[in-house]
């Protein structure tokens, strides 16, 4: 497996879809990486010589993603939550952020259904 920005990316697939798989890249960014590499999209990463794997290393140190992006996210929430924000007491809470519903779903953000005593539809 090559190894990029501390992640190590399959080598069976396309460089394209192998870059993917670092936090922080998504599809279009993984192709604006390959073309300021000058690396074929469709080449597969087993097929990658050195020199490319060093240029595309070189075009994702422009980026923010993994550790760092982890971080930063993280410390915005905290930030947030510090400050006492809506969207920090909803990050405190365990509810939904970002105005969803909550009356009827929301599972995801609120857990396993709670009973309540007497109540009914």
């Amino acid at each position: 497996m090559a190894r990029i920005a501390g992640v190590d990316i399959p080598r069976d697939k396309r460089v394209v879809v192998s870059l993917t798989y670092i936090y922080g890249i998504g599809h279009s960014t993984s192709k604006e990486i390959l073309k300021n590499a000058n690396v074929n999209e469709d080449t597969r990463v087993k097929a990658l010589t050195e020199d490319e794997l060093n240029r595309i290393r070189t075009e994702i140190g422009n980026f923010v993603v993994e550790g760092d992006l982890r971080r930063e996210t993280t410390l915005n929430i905290k930030r947030l939550m510090e400050i006492g924000s809506y969207r920090g007491m909803r990050h405190r809470r365990g509810l939904p952020v970002r105005g969803q519903n909550t009356r009827n779903n929301a599972r995801t953000r609120k857990g396993k259904p709670k009973a309540i005593a007497g109540k009914k539809k």
